[in-house]
């Protein structure tokens, strides 16, 4: 009996740390190169965050390719997302899938998206990496500029101009 229990704990214990809960939804737009808009159940949208990558800004070079490209994979899909955290603006980040494949890996290895700013994760590091060695996309630049700077320049002209 006592192992049971133990057994019992051990799975509870795994699906409360590792188990997610896979949402499914169709893809209703697409902000920008890493943000959707999801339609769930009872026709709730929900605005998706692409986690561990950042697509150039609508404005900066690229930014419109990226969202081109992201909606030509998942505009009018149904996918399936499971929700990781949220950013420091409370924004839900995600890790979509389309048919088995990580929408995430798809933008890398176009060269459409940076992996993110503080602790990349490996599996995607090696994408971009790729992706820069084979000069594809914003990698065809010499210095392409991040899109969390690019945001900062921004804010920085911004002050500046009010």
């Amino acid at each position: 009996m006592k192992r049971v229990i133990i057994f019992l704990l051990a799975i509870f214990l795994y699906f409360t740390l590792f188990g997610r809960d896979v949402i499914y939804g169709k893809v209703k737009s697409v902000i920008d190169g890493n943000t959707l808009e999801v339609e769930v159940a009872n026709q709730e949208i929900q605005i998706i965050q692409l986690a561990g990558i950042d697509s150039p800004e609508i404005g900066q070079e690229y930014g419109d390719d990226a969202k081109e490209h992201l909606e030509k994979l998942v505009l009018q899909k149904n996918v399936e997302f499971n929700v990781v955290g949220k950013d420091r603006w409370g924004k839900q980040q995600a890790t979509v899938i389309l048919n088995g494949l990580d929408i995430r890996m798809e933008l890398l290895k176009e060269g459409l998206a940076w992996t993110a700013e503080r602790n990349p994760l490996p599996e995607l590091e090696s994408v971009k990496e790729l992706a820069r060695k084979n000069t594809k996309g914003l990698w065809k630049q010499d210095n392409p500029t991040p899109p969390w700077i690019y945001r900062r320049q921004q804010t920085m002209v911004q002050v500046k101009g009010s």
